[in-house]
């Protein structure tokens, strides 16, 4: 990366990256292959991509902080579970890589979109969040293996995320976005700690890209809280479709 438009690049393709992963997820599956396009190995690409994750769901932590969305302290206890999970995958992406997810992660995307379409809308009565007792311990067990493919790759795990959130402790989309924001912080961090330690990060692309990425989640995190649950479940189905598309027809 010599060319000075290569990091405007980083940042407007940065600033799309953070809106998409705070309003839905699946961002990185832009900014890897743009990162590898770029020059980089694919292993420091995936380590790389990470500095700009944290500083997106730092400032996406921010934005629905600031309007007052906050799901403390049941977040924290699916962000400490999902750090050891990401600390795992982190050494497992390290010396592996993470093409042969790509068609698995595809039909994993389908799905989704198939429960978003086809699930019965839940009444209001029915939206009492689930996050104290049997659904809590459920919930953090669920985040360690989410963890573990966090650290590994992340990539489409904000759908994830979010479904598994909405369906199982009865969050709205907002408060589930809100929640999915502070986890996925807590984790990329432990996995950023071990890509830095096998020296897999290229801090100057990963702060440019964050620059875009941290700007992008402030404004979709302020943006999506305001615009409620609706917003949310359209951009989930239009970013479902076209990520899985992009990961069964254009493997990378």
């Amino acid at each position: 990366m010599e060319e000075w438009y290569h990091y405007l690049l980083l940042i407007g393709v940065g600033f799309v990256v953070g809106f998409i992963n705070t309003v839905a997820g699946g961002g990185s599956l832009l900014s890897l292959p743009v990162l590898i396009f770029l020059g980089l190995p694919p292993s420091v690409a995936n380590g790389t991509n990470r500095v700009a994750v944290a500083i997106q769901n730092t400032m996406g932590t921010a934005g629905f902080a600031s309007k007052g969305v906050s799901t403390f302290p049941f977040n924290m206890y699916l962000g400490v579970s999902a750090l050891f999970g990401a600390i795992l995958g982190a050494y497992i992406a390290v010396d592996i890589k993470g093409e042969t997810f790509n068609r698995i992660l595809a039909i994993i995307m389908i799905l989704v979109v198939l429960v978003i379409v086809f699930k019965p809308k839940m009444k209001v009565e029915e939206m009492q969040e689930l996050v104290l007792g049997r659904p809590r311990w459920i919930a953090t067990a669920a985040f360690f293996f989410f963890g573990i493919y966090g650290g590994f790759i992340n990539a489409g795990l904000g759908f994830v995320i979010i479904l598994f959130l909405h369906y199982v402790n009865k969050m709205t989309l907002v408060r589930a976005n809100a929640t999915k924001t502070v986890v996925v912080l807590i984790y990329t961090l432990a996995a950023l700690a071990v890509f830095i330690a096998n020296d897999k990060v290229d801090w100057k692309v990963g702060l440019v890209l964050a620059i875009g990425n941290g700007t992008g989640a402030w404004i979709a995190s302020r943006f999506s809280a305001s615009k409620g649950d609706g917003f949310i479940k359209a951009f989930l189905v239009v970013m479902v479709v076209v990520l899985s598309i992009k990961l069964w027809f254009f493997d990378s």
